[in-house]
């Protein structure tokens, strides 16, 4: 006899009224559908794409016994339309579908994939076997025949398409067509192409529904340019003071920029400079009184980030400068850094928005053994609200005045939750708005800035410079993150002067450009770079007479003159990005293999179905990555990457110099970095 329950048990029991039985778990479908991709984490933010990009679809699916099934993706559009793109086999075995689709405008999108039982291809292939082998003969017609004769009664089907199915049936159940005649229906080009289109189904499984965020084309893909609005102008008095460069004068180097195929510039910091602790040539604490300061150390009396520095000009001569800039088909993107000097009104106005130390002063901010006495970072913990409706005023009113693009200033020092919201917040109202990531810092911050919405970010492109590093970098940028994170490959930033540049020569800046510009679709350069800048400070790295701490007049003009310039070949290379729309896209690298540990080899392939012309197109990099030697070796090239079966000749066309060349598998190479470090191809059929 059972015990009764104690009266122990029974008071912690729960009551009627307090239990919640949770909502029951979608089941696994019929024929399950399993790891969709794209997905970020789970499904907790969406996966992001831009106007144009052409972004890889799968899943995994399967059924129990040996039936055929068919998979497809379901993309339903920002307009609620619903595309379906059929999924193939990716490998035998491993049950994974996969399909490429470009999406084409602004929004959200959402996506699933259906798996279905293919009664017509399972006929088929159990017909395949049993028919030759004498096997059921007449019942496998039969069966094929009803197949046939049912899907020709769909009236959602075209009528031509109804009668070719029931034209098939009676063939089949024609015996005195013959054998030949008969199993030929099988193999059958018409019947192929309408199966492809509008299968025959039977049990249908779905996925939950995924979303995608498309932003922009600009968002995913262009060439940056930075300059110092304040030295492209700026003239040195005979007192040794200055004359600071204006919007003005800066309107006279549009002109360079455009010429070199930029469509981005970004300009740092255009506020009001402190003056307390301002730093003076090459970070030193003794200022001249003639030395403008750090532009990131922002805010003095004549105002902060919503104000325009007196020796800039006005509003009024900025929004001249953007539409200076637009007329060249330039995008103007300006620095947003959430710090302040001293001498900002946010320090009288709001010191509760910084860090207040025992001794009653201010916290200025730090990164060891570096030292920012110009600057105090914000504390984001003190008044959370009201520093979040004083950053979003601040946007809001650049956005105003025609700004779209923010490179936002060492966001990983600041709380991820923070840039959620705030760029949620924009884009709800703003979606044309792009946030570029300056965050040379861990990766999981980093990624994490970029899966909650930063639209791209800088990386460690910098500073992978051997052939194994780039080989890892660039899979990780083209498959592992493409997902949620955009790369920008800055080849020089003010504060990053690489060994690699400093004692390459001008071997080092041409390969670095070369890299950047094909490796993804978006690149940048920091003025300078051009004149291959390579002197840095001792100890640090970074340009000796930094450009943060002074002016820096460049005489570009007599640089070309005395052939002492990239800017032809930067020219060329932003060229081949707009005529080459392979290089537009960020998932499609593939690495390709050489005999020499320094010889670089990879290609971006677009198939014709993506691009404007209706033609595929194919770019083909080799990069002798060493800019102290010349190397011959060769290269080993997996065609099918590009659509053209191993074994087949193809012709390779240099981008830069015009030299062809007949290739294959296995081709022999030369490159000598200080003549003709880098070959980029456009790969074309012979028979085209």
């Amino acid at each position: 006899m059972a015990k009764k329950a104690s009266s122990t048990a029974a008071a912690s029991a729960p009551r009627a009224a307090e239990t919640r039985p949770s909502a029951p778990a979608r089941g696994i479908g019929r024929i399950p559908v399993l790891g969709l991709s794209p997905v970020v984490s789970g499904g907790r933010w969406p996966a992001r794409g831009y106007v144009g990009e052409v972004i890889p679809f799968g899943a995994t699916a399967f059924r129990e016994g040996h039936d055929s099934i068919g998979v497809e993706l379901l993309l339903t559009d920002p307009s609620g339309r619903t595309h379906r793109h059929p999924m193939r086999l990716v490998t035998v075995g491993l049950d994974d579908y996969s399909t490429l689709a470009q999406v084409t405008s602004v929004g959200t999108w959402t996506f699933s994939v259906r798996a279905y039982a293919d009664e017509w291809e399972t006929w088929r292939h159990n017909a395949e076997i049993k028919i030759p082998a004498g096997i059921d003969v007449e019942l496998m017609y039969t069966m094929g025949a009803e197949l046939l004769a049912r899907a020709a009664t769909d009236k959602n089907r075209p009528v031509r398409e109804r009668d070719a199915l029931a034209t098939a049936a009676e063939s089949l159940l024609d015996v005195s067509a013959g054998d030949e005649v008969r199993f030929a229906v099988l193999s059958d080009p018409e019947l192929e192409r309408i199966m492809q289109v509008r299968p025959i189904r039977g049990l249908a499984s779905e996925s939950e529904p995924a979303e995608m965020r498309v932003e922009r084309a600009r968002a995913g893909s262009g060439s940056w340019y930075e300059f110092f609005p304040r030295s492209e102008g700026a003239k040195q008095r005979k007192d040794g003071s200055w004359q600071s460069g204006t919007f003005r004068t800066a309107a006279k180097r549009l002109s360079a920029v455009a010429a070199m195929g930029f469509d981005v510039l970004y300009l740092p910091p255009i506020h009001p400079i402190g003056t307390s602790f301002r730093k003076g040539p090459n970070n030193t604490l003794n200022p001249g009184e003639h030395d403008p300061g750090s532009p990131w150390a922002i805010g003095s009396p004549s105002g902060g980030h919503d104000t325009i520095h007196p020796d800039l000009g006005t509003v009024e001569d900025f929004t001249w400068f953007l539409g200076q800039a637009a007329k060249k088909q330039i995008e103007v993107g300006i620095d947003l850094a959430l710090q302040a000097s001293p001498d900002h009104p946010w320090v009288i106005e709001h010191p509760e928005w910084f860090t207040t130390l025992p001794d009653g002063s201010i916290a200025y901010a730090e990164n060891p053994p570096k030292k920012y006495q110009d600057i105090y970072p914000v504390n984001f913990d003190n008044d959370p609200e009201g520093i979040r409706a004083e950053v979003l005023r601040i946007v809001r009113y650049w956005i105003s005045l025609g700004v779209k693009i923010f490179r936002v200033d060492n966001p990983h020092t600041k709380p991820v939750e923070f840039w959620e919201w705030l760029i949620a917040t924009v884009n709800a109202e703003e979606p044309d708005v792009i946030f570029l990531a300056e965050a040379f810092t861990r990766p999981a911050m980093m990624q994490a800035l970029a899966r909650v919405g930063f639209q791209q970010s800088y990386t460690y492109f910098t500073w992978r410079n051997t052939k194994e590093e780039l080989e890892e970098f660039f899979t990780s940028i083209s498959t592992e993150t493409a997902d949620f994170l955009r790369p920008n490959l800055f080849v020089n930033t003010p504060d990053i002067l690489t060994e690699y540049l400093q004692f390459g020569g001008p071997a080092a800046f041409t390969i670095r450009a070369a890299l950047a510009a094909t490796a993804a679709p978006t690149w940048g350069v920091y003025s300078g770079f051009e004149l291959f800048e390579n002197v840095a400070r001792p100890g640090a790295e970074e340009n000796i007479d930094n450009e943060k701490y002074e002016y820096k007049p460049r005489d570009f003009a007599a640089a070309e003159a005395a052939g002492r310039s990239l800017s032809i070949y930067l020219g060329i290379l932003n060229t081949i990005r707009r005529e080459h729309p392979a290089l537009q896209q960020l998932r499609n690298l593939t690495l390709h293999s050489s005999d020499d540990d320094s010889i670089l080899v990879y290609s971006k392939h677009l198939d014709g179905a993506f691009t404007p012309s209706g033609n595929s197109d194919t770019i083909l990099v080799v990069a002798n990555v060493d800019p102290h030697s010349v190397r011959e070796t060769t290269v080993h090239i997996d065609s099918t990457a590009f659509g053209i079966p191993l074994g087949t000749p193809y012709r390779v066309t240099d981008l830069v110099t015009g030299n062809s060349w007949q290739w294959g598998t296995d081709n022999f190479v030369r490159l000598d970095a200080f003549v003709e470090p880098v070959h980029i191809f456009h790969v074309e059929e012979l028979n085209q």
